[in-house]
């Protein structure tokens, strides 16, 4: 054991250790974050309504507001955008997106109104899609965080990444930090004007970073296992004396043979 290499294979095993014991707590702070969101789901996604103004402000987005359940009233002022590569019930395609400027003389916000297939004519043809209603209407959704601008140059009528800021630029209209998922709205005669297809709900998987967890910390002891075997099983073939071979057992075909 106090050879150059097995203290060599020693300091490798803990090394493995100190790794190990970290990439379980990477996996599992990764399940925690899991866990947190399907509580601010449970808490922000089927409840009441509140105002937009309570949950989203031209000073910034909370990280907890997130899926928080809004309601705004106002009118759709510019749109449709489309952003690219949006995944939906297994498909990807585009979402449609429209700046509805509220009652309250508020800046505008941007209201994602659903998932499209592509058109099949190429990516600089946008596809169909049913237009936003005209008159006042009142929104009710999820307040979403912007995401990271790509920095790719938009093709006409499309963001490459659900950015607001992006979407600011492509609609020529300044926009609230976040945006609204909707889920319903209510038009001028109080029917649910048409609308592109509604996005799935949030995925609440939990994942298998838990068990990936466990699995590192029980790896902890993998490279010591090895190492005494190893050593063991020099020792043995250093010592034939003190550890003769085991007697080959007889096997009955064997004896038949004879």
């Amino acid at each position: 054991m106090l050879s150059p290499k097995w203290c060599g294979a020693l300091l490798l095993a803990a090394l493995f250790a100190v790794a190990a014991y970290h990439l379980g707590w990477w996996q599992y702070h990764r399940h925690e974050a899991k866990v947190e969101r399907n509580a601010r789901l449970d808490a922000h996604y089927a409840a009441d309504p509140v105002p937009l103004t309570s949950a989203l402000t031209p000073a910034g987005y909370e990280a907890g507001s997130n899926w928080t359940r809004v309601t705004v009233t106002g009118e759709y002022v510019a749109g449709p955008v489309f952003a690219r590569g949006r995944p939906n019930e297994g498909a990807v395609g585009l979402e449609a997106l429209w700046a509805l400027r509220p009652d309250d003389g508020g800046p505008d916000v941007l209201v994602d109104r659903g998932w499209v297939a592509p058109s099949g004519a190429g990516a600089s043809v946008l596809p169909d899609v049913a237009p936003a209603p005209g008159g006042t209407v009142t929104v009710t959704g999820w307040v979403r965080p912007s995401e990271a601008s790509r920095d790719k140059p938009p093709a006409p009528g499309q963001i490459a990444n659900l950015s607001v800021p992006d979407a600011a630029m492509a609609l020529r209209t300044p926009l609230l930090p976040g945006y609204v998922l909707l889920q319903r709205e209510t038009g001028p005669d109080g029917a649910s004007p048409p609308r592109p297809q509604a996005l799935a709900p949030p995925d609440r998987s939990l994942g298998p970073h838990q068990a990936y967890a466990y699995q590192w910390w029980l790896f902890m002891a993998a490279g010591f296992v090895l190492v005494g075997l190893g050593v063991r099983r020099e020792e043995r073939l250093a010592n034939p004396e003190r550890y003769p071979p085991k007697a080959k057992k007889v096997r009955i075909w064997d004896e038949e043979d004879e």
